[in-house]
Protein backbone atom coordinates (compact mmCIF):
# COMPACT_ATOMS: atom_id res chain seq x y z
CA UNK A 1 0.00 0.00 0.00
CA UNK A 2 1.41 3.57 -0.51
CA UNK A 3 2.42 5.58 1.70
CA UNK A 4 -0.13 8.58 2.51
CA UNK A 5 1.84 12.22 0.96
CA UNK A 6 0.23 16.01 0.54
CA UNK A 7 1.86 18.21 -1.43
CA UNK A 8 3.92 21.03 0.00
CA UNK A 9 2.25 23.66 -2.19
CA UNK A 10 -1.60 22.88 -2.38
CA UNK A 11 -3.45 19.91 -0.81
CA UNK A 12 -3.32 17.38 -3.71
CA UNK A 13 -2.06 14.23 -2.34
CA UNK A 14 -2.04 10.39 -2.58
CA UNK A 15 -6.05 10.06 -3.33
CA UNK A 16 -5.04 11.63 -6.92
CA UNK A 17 -4.64 9.67 -9.72
CA UNK A 18 -1.33 9.62 -11.00
CA UNK A 19 0.50 12.24 -8.68
CA UNK A 20 3.98 11.99 -8.21
CA UNK A 21 6.06 14.18 -6.03
CA UNK A 22 9.89 15.64 -6.36
CA UNK A 23 12.36 15.51 -4.00
CA UNK A 24 10.75 18.57 -1.99
CA UNK A 25 7.57 17.43 -2.01
CA UNK A 26 5.82 19.15 -4.69
CA UNK A 27 3.71 17.37 -6.60
CA UNK A 28 3.31 17.22 -10.78
CA UNK A 29 -0.13 18.84 -9.99
CA UNK A 30 1.33 21.90 -9.10
CA UNK A 31 3.49 21.83 -11.70
CA UNK A 32 0.16 21.27 -13.80
CA UNK A 33 -0.83 24.47 -12.46
CA UNK A 34 2.07 26.64 -12.82
CA UNK A 35 2.52 25.63 -16.41
CA UNK A 36 -1.18 26.60 -17.39
CA UNK A 37 -0.71 30.14 -15.26
CA UNK A 38 2.49 30.64 -17.58
CA UNK A 39 0.55 29.37 -20.42
CA UNK A 40 -2.24 32.08 -19.72
CA UNK A 41 -0.92 35.06 -17.86
CA UNK A 42 -3.05 37.79 -16.18
CA UNK A 43 -2.05 41.12 -15.42
CA UNK A 44 -1.38 43.55 -18.90
CA UNK A 45 -0.35 40.86 -21.15
CA UNK A 46 -3.69 39.12 -19.80
CA UNK A 47 -5.32 42.07 -20.25
CA UNK A 48 -4.46 42.64 -23.63
CA UNK A 49 -5.09 39.63 -24.71
CA UNK A 50 -8.65 39.65 -23.69
CA UNK A 51 -9.42 43.23 -25.21
CA UNK A 52 -7.71 41.49 -28.39
CA UNK A 53 -10.23 38.99 -28.23
CA UNK A 54 -12.92 41.64 -27.76
CA UNK A 55 -12.08 43.27 -31.18
CA UNK A 56 -12.27 40.24 -33.23
CA UNK A 57 -15.59 39.02 -31.54
CA UNK A 58 -16.96 42.42 -32.90
CA UNK A 59 -15.64 42.13 -35.96
CA UNK A 60 -16.77 38.63 -36.33
CA UNK A 61 -19.98 39.99 -35.41
CA UNK A 62 -22.69 38.11 -38.46
CA UNK A 63 -24.21 41.16 -40.61
CA UNK A 64 -28.03 41.90 -39.62
CA UNK A 65 -27.56 40.02 -35.90
CA UNK A 66 -28.04 41.46 -32.94
CA UNK A 67 -25.15 39.07 -31.01
CA UNK A 68 -21.49 38.87 -31.49
CA UNK A 69 -21.18 35.71 -28.98
CA UNK A 70 -22.31 33.14 -27.04
CA UNK A 71 -22.32 32.23 -23.56
CA UNK A 72 -23.43 29.45 -21.44
CA UNK A 73 -25.20 30.51 -18.25
CA UNK A 74 -26.32 28.30 -15.32
CA UNK A 75 -27.03 30.77 -12.77
CA UNK A 76 -24.06 30.24 -10.95
CA UNK A 77 -21.18 32.87 -9.98
CA UNK A 78 -18.59 32.23 -13.30
CA UNK A 79 -21.49 32.06 -16.36
CA UNK A 80 -23.29 34.97 -14.17
CA UNK A 81 -20.17 36.83 -14.01
CA UNK A 82 -19.26 37.01 -17.25
CA UNK A 83 -22.24 38.10 -18.82
CA UNK A 84 -21.64 41.02 -16.85
CA UNK A 85 -18.04 41.24 -17.73
CA UNK A 86 -19.19 41.10 -21.47
CA UNK A 87 -21.18 43.70 -21.39
CA UNK A 88 -18.73 45.87 -19.66
CA UNK A 89 -16.90 44.95 -22.31
CA UNK A 90 -19.53 46.41 -25.27
CA UNK A 91 -19.77 43.06 -26.29
CA UNK A 92 -23.77 41.57 -27.15
CA UNK A 93 -24.34 37.87 -26.40
CA UNK A 94 -26.78 35.81 -26.43
CA UNK A 95 -27.12 33.78 -23.53
CA UNK A 96 -27.55 29.87 -23.57
CA UNK A 97 -29.10 27.68 -20.81
CA UNK A 98 -29.27 24.04 -21.23
CA UNK A 99 -32.50 22.90 -19.02
CA UNK A 100 -32.47 19.71 -18.04
CA UNK A 101 -34.91 19.04 -15.25
CA UNK A 102 -32.77 19.83 -12.42
CA UNK A 103 -31.52 23.61 -12.40
CA UNK A 104 -32.31 24.78 -8.76
CA UNK A 105 -34.53 27.57 -8.52
CA UNK A 106 -32.16 30.04 -7.15
CA UNK A 107 -30.02 29.32 -10.35
CA UNK A 108 -33.37 30.11 -12.68
CA UNK A 109 -34.23 33.21 -10.83
CA UNK A 110 -30.00 34.15 -10.76
CA UNK A 111 -30.18 33.90 -14.89
CA UNK A 112 -33.31 36.17 -15.42
CA UNK A 113 -32.17 38.59 -12.43
CA UNK A 114 -28.81 39.32 -14.64
CA UNK A 115 -30.36 38.79 -18.16
CA UNK A 116 -33.04 41.66 -17.68
CA UNK A 117 -30.70 44.16 -16.04
CA UNK A 118 -28.50 43.78 -18.85
CA UNK A 119 -30.92 43.11 -21.83
CA UNK A 120 -29.52 40.13 -22.33
CA UNK A 121 -31.48 37.58 -24.96
CA UNK A 122 -32.10 34.01 -23.76
CA UNK A 123 -32.32 30.97 -25.52
CA UNK A 124 -33.26 27.61 -23.13
CA UNK A 125 -33.02 24.48 -24.90
CA UNK A 126 -35.12 21.81 -22.96
CA UNK A 127 -34.24 18.36 -23.41
CA UNK A 128 -36.94 15.94 -22.42
CA UNK A 129 -36.93 14.75 -19.00
CA UNK A 130 -37.25 11.22 -19.62
CA UNK A 131 -34.38 10.87 -22.10
CA UNK A 132 -32.30 12.83 -19.27
CA UNK A 133 -33.72 10.76 -16.38
CA UNK A 134 -32.59 7.43 -18.47
CA UNK A 135 -29.33 8.50 -19.60
CA UNK A 136 -28.44 9.63 -15.74
CA UNK A 137 -29.30 6.51 -14.48
CA UNK A 138 -27.18 4.73 -17.38
CA UNK A 139 -24.12 5.99 -15.93
CA UNK A 140 -24.64 5.24 -12.62
CA UNK A 141 -25.40 1.73 -13.06
CA UNK A 142 -22.53 1.69 -14.94
CA UNK A 143 -20.66 2.46 -11.83
CA UNK A 144 -18.93 5.59 -13.35
CA UNK A 145 -17.22 8.23 -11.25
CA UNK A 146 -18.91 11.26 -13.12
CA UNK A 147 -22.16 10.32 -13.78
CA UNK A 148 -23.24 13.83 -14.77
CA UNK A 149 -20.59 13.60 -17.38
CA UNK A 150 -24.19 13.59 -19.84
CA UNK A 151 -24.71 17.02 -19.07
CA UNK A 152 -21.17 18.28 -19.85
CA UNK A 153 -21.51 16.68 -23.10
CA UNK A 154 -24.98 18.51 -23.70
CA UNK A 155 -23.74 21.81 -22.97
CA UNK A 156 -21.05 21.62 -24.59
CA UNK A 157 -23.05 20.06 -27.91
CA UNK A 158 -25.53 22.87 -27.76
CA UNK A 159 -22.93 25.77 -27.57
CA UNK A 160 -21.78 24.76 -30.72
CA UNK A 161 -25.07 23.85 -32.92
CA UNK A 162 -26.51 26.84 -31.80
CA UNK A 163 -23.01 29.47 -32.57
CA UNK A 164 -23.68 27.16 -35.98
CA UNK A 165 -26.87 28.14 -36.24
CA UNK A 166 -26.67 32.14 -35.57
CA UNK A 167 -23.25 32.21 -37.85
CA UNK A 168 -21.49 33.29 -34.46
CA UNK A 169 -17.40 32.82 -34.12
CA UNK A 170 -16.88 32.78 -30.42
CA UNK A 171 -18.87 30.76 -27.51
CA UNK A 172 -17.94 32.18 -24.29
CA UNK A 173 -17.25 30.15 -21.13
CA UNK A 174 -17.04 30.94 -17.66
CA UNK A 175 -14.14 27.86 -16.68
CA UNK A 176 -11.30 29.31 -14.57
CA UNK A 177 -8.38 26.93 -14.07
CA UNK A 178 -6.89 29.20 -11.12
CA UNK A 179 -10.27 29.02 -9.00
CA UNK A 180 -11.09 24.95 -10.26
CA UNK A 181 -7.80 23.69 -11.35
CA UNK A 182 -7.40 20.80 -13.22
CA UNK A 183 -9.37 17.74 -12.58
CA UNK A 184 -8.31 13.96 -13.20
CA UNK A 185 -8.87 12.13 -15.73
CA UNK A 186 -10.00 9.26 -14.28
CA UNK A 187 -12.64 11.17 -11.89
CA UNK A 188 -14.24 13.07 -14.83
CA UNK A 189 -13.39 12.28 -18.14
CA UNK A 190 -16.01 11.80 -20.83
CA UNK A 191 -16.98 11.54 -24.68
CA UNK A 192 -20.21 10.80 -27.29
CA UNK A 193 -18.32 7.31 -27.84
CA UNK A 194 -18.15 6.72 -23.87
CA UNK A 195 -21.94 8.29 -24.11
CA UNK A 196 -23.39 5.98 -26.82
CA UNK A 197 -21.91 2.96 -25.41
CA UNK A 198 -23.20 3.39 -21.77
CA UNK A 199 -26.25 4.06 -22.65
CA UNK A 200 -26.88 1.41 -25.06
CA UNK A 201 -25.79 -0.88 -22.29
CA UNK A 202 -27.82 0.16 -19.90
CA UNK A 203 -30.44 2.73 -21.27
CA UNK A 204 -33.88 2.15 -21.96
CA UNK A 205 -35.43 5.10 -23.84
CA UNK A 206 -34.60 6.47 -27.58
CA UNK A 207 -32.94 9.71 -27.17
CA UNK A 208 -34.29 12.74 -29.45
CA UNK A 209 -34.16 15.66 -27.64
CA UNK A 210 -30.82 15.07 -26.00
CA UNK A 211 -27.94 17.19 -28.18
CA UNK A 212 -25.12 15.46 -29.44
CA UNK A 213 -22.37 15.93 -31.64
CA UNK A 214 -19.42 13.74 -32.92
CA UNK A 215 -16.09 14.07 -33.14
CA UNK A 216 -15.72 15.01 -36.21
CA UNK A 217 -18.51 17.26 -35.97
CA UNK A 218 -16.81 19.40 -33.32
CA UNK A 219 -13.83 19.19 -35.71
CA UNK A 220 -15.79 20.39 -38.45
CA UNK A 221 -16.70 23.70 -36.60
CA UNK A 222 -13.75 24.43 -35.17
CA UNK A 223 -11.27 23.89 -37.83
CA UNK A 224 -13.71 24.48 -40.74
CA UNK A 225 -16.05 27.13 -39.48
CA UNK A 226 -13.55 28.37 -36.87
CA UNK A 227 -16.32 28.54 -33.82
CA UNK A 228 -14.21 29.05 -30.72
CA UNK A 229 -14.33 28.88 -26.72
CA UNK A 230 -12.54 31.11 -25.54
CA UNK A 231 -12.47 31.62 -21.39
CA UNK A 232 -12.01 34.98 -20.48
CA UNK A 233 -11.10 34.28 -16.39
CA UNK A 234 -8.00 32.84 -18.39
CA UNK A 235 -6.84 36.28 -18.67
CA UNK A 236 -8.79 38.81 -16.20
CA UNK A 237 -8.29 39.20 -12.74
CA UNK A 238 -11.17 37.40 -11.35
CA UNK A 239 -11.86 35.77 -7.57
CA UNK A 240 -15.21 34.31 -7.05
CA UNK A 241 -15.93 35.75 -3.98
CA UNK A 242 -14.85 39.51 -5.36
CA UNK A 243 -17.34 38.85 -8.39
CA UNK A 244 -20.02 37.17 -6.20
CA UNK A 245 -20.07 40.07 -4.31
CA UNK A 246 -20.88 42.52 -7.13
CA UNK A 247 -23.36 40.40 -8.63
CA UNK A 248 -25.13 40.56 -5.39
CA UNK A 249 -24.97 43.95 -5.15
CA UNK A 250 -25.98 45.24 -8.83
CA UNK A 251 -28.11 42.16 -9.65
CA UNK A 252 -29.70 41.12 -6.16
CA UNK A 253 -28.16 37.93 -7.11
CA UNK A 254 -28.02 34.55 -4.68
CA UNK A 255 -25.52 32.57 -3.49
CA UNK A 256 -26.58 28.58 -3.83
CA UNK A 257 -24.24 27.03 -1.00
CA UNK A 258 -21.98 25.57 -3.13
CA UNK A 259 -19.65 25.10 -6.00
CA UNK A 260 -21.42 23.28 -8.83
CA UNK A 261 -24.44 23.51 -6.51
CA UNK A 262 -26.63 25.54 -9.14
CA UNK A 263 -27.81 22.30 -10.35
CA UNK A 264 -29.06 19.61 -8.20
CA UNK A 265 -27.82 16.76 -9.39
CA UNK A 266 -24.46 17.82 -10.29
CA UNK A 267 -24.38 19.00 -6.37
CA UNK A 268 -25.68 14.70 -5.67
CA UNK A 269 -22.85 13.96 -8.14
CA UNK A 270 -20.00 15.98 -6.92
CA UNK A 271 -21.22 16.42 -2.53
CA UNK A 272 -22.47 12.70 -2.39
CA UNK A 273 -21.92 10.45 -4.86
CA UNK A 274 -18.45 11.17 -5.52
CA UNK A 275 -17.10 11.01 -2.21
CA UNK A 276 -19.42 8.61 -0.49
CA UNK A 277 -18.75 5.78 -3.16
CA UNK A 278 -15.40 6.50 -4.57
CA UNK A 279 -13.62 8.38 -2.00
CA UNK A 280 -13.02 11.24 -4.72
CA UNK A 281 -13.32 14.85 -3.00
CA UNK A 282 -12.99 17.17 -6.18
CA UNK A 283 -12.41 20.16 -3.53
CA UNK A 284 -9.15 18.68 -2.89
CA UNK A 285 -8.21 20.11 -6.50
CA UNK A 286 -10.23 23.22 -6.76
CA UNK A 287 -8.66 24.06 -3.10
CA UNK A 288 -5.19 23.17 -4.34
CA UNK A 289 -5.64 25.81 -7.20
CA UNK A 290 -6.95 28.49 -5.11
CA UNK A 291 -3.85 27.81 -3.04
CA UNK A 292 -1.55 28.34 -5.83
CA UNK A 293 -3.10 31.47 -7.50
CA UNK A 294 -3.21 33.25 -3.90
CA UNK A 295 -7.00 33.16 -3.11
CA UNK A 296 -6.72 31.13 -0.05
CA UNK A 297 -3.83 29.88 2.44
CA UNK A 298 -2.36 26.90 2.42
CA UNK A 299 -3.93 26.24 5.99
CA UNK A 300 -7.34 27.32 5.17
CA UNK A 301 -7.62 25.01 2.57
CA UNK A 302 -6.70 22.12 4.78
CA UNK A 303 -9.09 23.51 7.56
CA UNK A 304 -11.77 23.05 4.78
CA UNK A 305 -11.30 19.62 3.65
CA UNK A 306 -11.04 18.42 6.70
CA UNK A 307 -15.00 19.90 7.05
CA UNK A 308 -17.78 17.51 5.14
CA UNK A 309 -19.09 19.76 1.76
CA UNK A 310 -22.53 20.07 3.20
CA UNK A 311 -24.56 19.19 5.95
CA UNK A 312 -24.81 15.45 6.84
CA UNK A 313 -28.91 15.66 6.84
CA UNK A 314 -28.73 17.48 3.88
CA UNK A 315 -27.34 15.11 2.10
CA UNK A 316 -29.39 12.72 3.01
CA UNK A 317 -32.70 14.63 2.15
CA UNK A 318 -30.61 15.44 -1.53
CA UNK A 319 -30.12 11.94 -2.06
CA UNK A 320 -33.49 10.82 -1.44
CA UNK A 321 -34.71 13.55 -3.87
CA UNK A 322 -32.85 12.00 -6.63
CA UNK A 323 -34.04 8.96 -6.01
CA UNK A 324 -37.40 10.11 -6.52
CA UNK A 325 -36.77 12.21 -9.48
CA UNK A 326 -35.03 9.37 -11.04
CA UNK A 327 -38.14 6.94 -10.31
CA UNK A 328 -35.39 4.16 -8.43
CA UNK A 329 -36.92 2.28 -5.47
CA UNK A 330 -34.51 2.43 -2.32
CA UNK A 331 -33.91 -0.87 -3.02
CA UNK A 332 -32.82 -0.50 -6.89
CA UNK A 333 -30.80 2.41 -5.82
CA UNK A 334 -29.10 0.70 -3.43
CA UNK A 335 -27.84 -2.42 -5.73
CA UNK A 336 -26.26 0.34 -7.89
CA UNK A 337 -24.79 1.93 -4.60
CA UNK A 338 -23.88 -1.69 -3.70
CA UNK A 339 -22.31 -2.27 -7.54
CA UNK A 340 -18.26 -2.51 -8.41
CA UNK A 341 -17.01 0.86 -8.96
CA UNK A 342 -15.57 1.34 -12.34
CA UNK A 343 -13.40 4.09 -14.16
CA UNK A 344 -13.86 5.50 -17.98
CA UNK A 345 -11.15 3.00 -19.18
CA UNK A 346 -13.97 0.06 -18.61
CA UNK A 347 -15.61 1.60 -21.54
CA UNK A 348 -15.13 2.59 -25.29
CA UNK A 349 -13.86 5.96 -25.39
CA UNK A 350 -11.92 8.05 -27.65
CA UNK A 351 -9.08 8.88 -24.60
CA UNK A 352 -6.94 5.98 -25.76
CA UNK A 353 -6.51 7.45 -29.03
CA UNK A 354 -5.71 10.54 -28.09
CA UNK A 355 -3.56 9.50 -25.50
CA UNK A 356 -1.02 8.25 -28.04
CA UNK A 357 -1.80 10.90 -30.35
CA UNK A 358 -1.02 13.05 -27.61
CA UNK A 359 1.87 15.31 -29.83
CA UNK A 360 1.11 14.62 -32.93
CA UNK A 361 -2.89 16.30 -31.98
CA UNK A 362 -1.26 19.24 -29.62
CA UNK A 363 -1.24 21.50 -32.74
CA UNK A 364 -4.11 20.41 -34.25
CA UNK A 365 -6.24 20.79 -31.66
CA UNK A 366 -4.64 24.02 -30.64
CA UNK A 367 -5.85 25.18 -34.19
CA UNK A 368 -9.74 24.10 -33.13
CA UNK A 369 -9.79 25.04 -29.79
CA UNK A 370 -7.74 28.48 -30.05
CA UNK A 371 -5.72 27.27 -27.26
CA UNK A 372 -3.99 24.29 -26.01
CA UNK A 373 -6.48 21.71 -24.02
CA UNK A 374 -6.06 21.96 -20.23
CA UNK A 375 -5.99 18.03 -20.80
CA UNK A 376 -3.11 17.87 -22.73
CA UNK A 377 -0.95 20.18 -20.00
CA UNK A 378 -2.26 17.03 -17.72
CA UNK A 379 -1.47 14.40 -20.17
CA UNK A 380 2.46 15.89 -20.82
CA UNK A 381 3.15 16.33 -17.55
CA UNK A 382 1.54 12.85 -16.06
CA UNK A 383 3.79 10.82 -18.81
CA UNK A 384 7.12 12.81 -17.98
Amino acid sequence: MRTYQICQEGIWDTTVPGITFNEQGVSNYATIQKRLAAGFPRGEQGLATWQQLVTQIKKHKPAGSRYDCLIGVSGGTDSSYLLHIAKEYGLNPLAVNLDNGWNSDIAVKNIKKVITALNIDLETYVIDYEEIKDILRSYMVAGLPWIDAPTDLAIKSILYKLADQEKLKYVLIGSDFRSEGKQPSEWTYTDLRQLKHVHGQFGRVKLKTYPTMTLWDFLYLGYAKKIKLIAPFNHLAYQKKEAQAILQEQYGWEYYGGHHHENLFTKFAVAYWLPRKFNIDKRRITLSAQVLSGEITREQALAMIDRPPYAHDRMEADKEYVIKKLDLTPAEFDAIWNGPNRTFLDYPSYYPLMKRMLYLAAPVLKQIFAVKPKILYELEERAA
